[in-house]
């Protein structure tokens, strides 16, 4: 581990350690590391858009809406290869939230994001992206495990 030291002006040096107690870190060391953490996660991201990412897609719905059940069902059908779980919430009456584990392509995720949040009906979509080095390795676990390939996923900050 390394040492640096920033120099801050008076207000940004204030409105850093609020932000630090407000999120409840320990010390300014932690915010920092989370805060280039997420900046380098989103260069990767807008570098390599065929990088392989783990993502979750967050929205809300009118499951009222007309067919939007039926269109949402061929989306996550069409695209089982990304989707690894789905979470189903009902709000109330009308509205369900949705909370999609994907893993794939970011390019692949993006695309299957943005066609969910664009359907009539579909509200406060959101999709959150890490990009992982993915490693397709063979090995076996525990003592008597039998030898097996399965996909590992880094993340890669």
């Amino acid at each position: 581990m390394q040492r640096i030291t920033i120099t801050l002006d008076d207000q940004l040096t204030e409105e850093f350690e609020k932000f630090r107690v407000e999120r409840g870190y320990a010390n300014r060391s932690e915010v920092v590391r989370d805060l280039i953490r997420e900046r380098l996660d989103a260069e990767r991201l807008e570098k390599s858009p065929s990088g392989d990412c783990l993502a979750s897609l967050i929205y809300v719905f009118n499951h009222h809406e007309r067919e939007l059940a039926a269109r949402m069902t061929r989306a996550h059908h069409a695209h089982h290869d990304l989707a690894v779980s789905t979470l189903h919430v009902h709000l109330d009456h009308d509205n369900c939230l949705e909370i999609v584990v994907l893993r794939g392509a970011v390019d692949r995720v993006r695309g299957f994001a943005d066609a969910v949040i664009a359907q009539a009906g579909v509200r406060h979509g959101k999709l959150y992206l890490l990009p992982v080095k993915a490693i397709d390795e063979a090995h076996s676990h525990g003592a008597v495990g039998t030898p097996h390939r399965h996909l590992h996923l880094e993340p890669i900050s």
